[in-house]
């Protein structure tokens, strides 16, 4: 938790930005399971915290679809079903194509390569890549959701328009969440993670919309196969 502040208003928005992001974190950590429920005075006490930054809180994970309003316990983490997953995944491929597609027509949106300053951002964008790959290819899901979202969130910031990539952050969000309440079961994720990062950011990195489209395709439908065999299991 912050330190204190000369300006109230900023603190207790750090506060909010702050539990937000701790409970994010064990929802994806699996250590607050689905249908976990809680009231805004026990996150308080547990943080040490007043009750206004922490409904706030509770309220920014409910409009991302992490938690839901619980009309007895106040809130509770989301279970997601299969259906809800193929959902997500089926509008996480809208937003890519659309992304793809307005480069291909050369959307002004995803600048030159050439540029310095873009070539240093993508080059940010496929470090984050590699170590998502690295973590993938590990089994380390912790390690590996934290890079694959700064990766997302990152390349979605190249196409230059901030509703899009806070759209798709937020889906991927959910898609992870959704995953972690069935990945969490296995001992050993080797061999079983998407780990095509690399791939995806070289492509786009030539403006190969096509290739990227590709390795998009087979990464949603890797994700979607493992969680559709993981909730049957």
């Amino acid at each position: 938790m912050p330190g204190t502040s000369g300006n109230g208003a900023v603190t207790r928005s750090t506060l909010r930005q702050q539990i937000a992001d701790a409970l994010r974190d064990e929802v994806l950590a699996g250590r607050l399971p689905p249908g976990e429920a809680f009231t805004v005075k026990e996150i308080g006490e547990q943080y040490g915290v007043s009750a206004t930054p922490v409904r706030e809180a509770l309220v920014d994970l409910s409009a991302q679809g992490l938690l839901e309003a619980d009309q007895h316990r106040g809130f509770r983490v989301r279970e997601y079903s299969v259906d809800d997953f193929r959902g997500i995944v089926e509008a996480r491929a809208l937003v890519t194509d659309g992304m793809f597609l307005a480069l291909g027509e050369g959307h002004k949106g995803f600048q030159d390569p050439a540029d310095p300053q873009i070539a240093q951002a993508l080059a940010g964008v496929r470090r984050r890549g590699e170590e998502a790959r690295r973590a993938a290819t590990a089994g380390d899901l912790n390690v590996l959701i934290g890079y694959d979202l700064r990766f997302w969130r990152e390349l979605g910031v190249l196409f230059g328009n901030a509703y899009l990539s806070d759209f798709l952050h937020r889906l991927r969000l959910q898609s992870w969440v959704c995953a972690v309440q069935r990945l969490r079961r296995l001992t050993d994720l080797r061999g079983l993670l998407w780990a095509g990062h690399t791939e995806l950011v070289d492509a786009l990195n030539v403006r190969d919309t096509e290739t990227a489209r590709a390795v998009v395709t087979a990464y949603n439908a890797h994700s979607l196969a493992l969680i559709e065999r993981l909730s049957v299991d």
